[in-house]
């Protein structure tokens, strides 16, 4: 697929502007292009601002998705994947929900004293625990900072069952935690795989690991028999919905055993962020594409119905998602009967470390 960059495309970060946030009155606008004004809007640094919740873990009351809890060390993503609903929620913390979601991440510095406290809890009930509902668990900071393997140690320690999402290889760096979770049925991972092309990628989500990577993880995961799937989200209709066979051949052909999808949609900031960006890297199908998406929501470019704002409907919906039955029933083996073990939690496990000394 042949891409036609804009001149003043950003290069290593996905949203190419300083998007308005709703919340605030006043916002900063670029009308002269002079050095200074440059470089005080388009700071490519990425800062990290520490915070200390109080809470860490999220209910997860949507029917559309299949576990009970969600828990994000990071707020905001490196990884500057352009479609990432996740962007909206950098507008409460007085943020814009495009450059500065790539550029400033929020690290919950406490989460696993704040983790131990709530699973030591008589009344917490184990559900499956999603890392991470909204951002990329394993994005760079991950391997500095080491909150998404702690939590994983901490999952373990309490035999609380987890599940992750990623698209970053860093995730092989704990495959010593995530056998160990494998043995008692308490760990499911799915990669993230948007599609083939590489250089697609590049201008899709910047700072991740590439699709061949991806498909490594999955083989890695597989031969350390961690059970694992292969997420191709979201589809993007003229972009990168013609891979979705490919995708699924190559994670099946390495032990994917699960596989998910969903239809891209543009809620919120999102929707400017990702026009803006559609334009400057596909000139010469922008129209087309984004008509298209439209046509998957109605004639919108986000529909919030449960039920129906990740498939989307009509007829580009429908063959995409029907292209993505037929591979994945030919593909995809699946597991028997899998299920998280959501029964060998012991919230004394704290009491009992502590008991040893």
């Amino acid at each position: 697929m042949e891409t036609l960059v804009a001149d003043n495309f950003i290069k290593g970060r996905g949203a190419q502007i300083i998007a308005h946030n709703k919340f605030n009155k006043q916002h900063y606008v670029q009308d002269h292009v002079e050095g200074l004004d440059e470089g005080f809007l388009i700071k490519e640094k990425t800062e990290i601002i520490y915070t200390w919740p109080k809470t860490v873990i999220n209910k997860v009351e949507s029917d559309d998705l299949g576990f009970g809890y969600s828990l994000n060390p990071y707020q905001g993503c490196e990884h500057g994947c352009i479609y990432c609903y996740a962007r909206n929620t950098h507008e409460y913390w007085g943020y814009s929900a495009g450059l500065d979601f790539e550029r400033k991440i929020l690290v919950k510095k406490n989460v696993i004293e704040v983790l131990e406290k709530t699973f030591s809890k008589k009344k917490w009930k184990a559900k499956p625990l999603m890392l991470s509902g909204n951002t990329d668990c394993y994005q760079p900071i991950e391997r500095e900072l080491e909150l998404t393997r702690n939590i994983l140690k901490t999952c373990l320690k309490y035999k609380h069952p987890v599940s992750v999402i990623t698209k970053n290889a860093l995730i092989k760096r704990d495959l010593d935690v995530l056998s160990r979770l494998a043995e008692h049925n308490l760990v499911h991972v799915m990669v993230s795989v948007t599609g083939t092309d590489e250089k697609v990628k590049q201008l899709l989500e910047p700072r991740t690991a590439s699709y061949k990577s991806r498909i490594g993880v999955i083989e890695t995961l597989s031969k350390y028999k961690i059970p694992c799937g292969v997420m191709v989200a979201p589809i993007i209709p003229g972009i990168n919905s013609h891979e979705v066979s490919a995708v699924l051949e190559q994670a099946g052909n390495v032990g994917a055993t699960a596989a998910g999808m969903t239809i891209v949609r543009l809620n919120g900031a999102v929707g400017d962020i990702f026009k803006d960006w559609l334009f400057k890297s596909f000139p010469d199908r922008a129209e087309k594409v984004w008509s298209q998406i439209c046509d998957c929501h109605g004639g919108n470019v986000n529909d919030s119905r449960f039920g129906v704002r990740m498939r989307g409907e009509g007829k580009i919906a429908e063959s995409i998602a029907q292209l993505y039955r037929v591979a994945k029933e030919k593909f995809i083996k699946p597991l028997e009967n899998f299920e998280l073990n959501c029964n060998d939690f012991n919230y004394k496990a704290n009491q009992i470390q502590l008991s040893l000394f």
